[in-house]
């Protein structure tokens, strides 16, 4: 009895790999295994430039606040120290984007925060 293969379930999944590839330079987007390996080292890629992306956005959001805090003479450790002793909870990202688009409100939480 002649084997039996499931070619057509088997070509789907090439078919789909390969169609995601496109694009892609050269052998990358039409040599089977080649486009394979490519494909799912960009989904590596994909999984740990997400985690890099929160990394940098914090960076960012520590380097605004930091220049902001330094207007006011403080630093940036001064200023989160006091926000903790104050009993202040504010996240990085709000108080950066008070710092780049509401400065009034900023000064008004280091005031707050130096008071305590």
């Amino acid at each position: 009895m002649p084997r039996s293969v499931n070619h057509v379930a088997s070509r789907a999944k090439r078919k789909r790999i390969l169609k995601l590839t496109r694009g892609y330079f050269g052998a990358r987007k039409n040599v089977w295994t080649v486009a394979k390996n490519t494909w799912e080292k960009g989904l590596l890629y994909a999984y740990r430039d997400r985690k890099n992306k929160k990394r940098n956005f914090r960076a960012l959001w520590i380097q605004r606040i930091n220049a902001a805090a330094r207007l006011e003479g403080m630093s940036y450790s001064q200023l989160m120290g006091a926000m903790h002793k104050a009993g202040m909870v504010m996240n990085r990202k709000v108080l950066a984007d008070l710092a780049m688009n509401h400065p009034e409100a900023f000064k008004a939480i280091v005031a707050k925060a130096k008071a305590n």
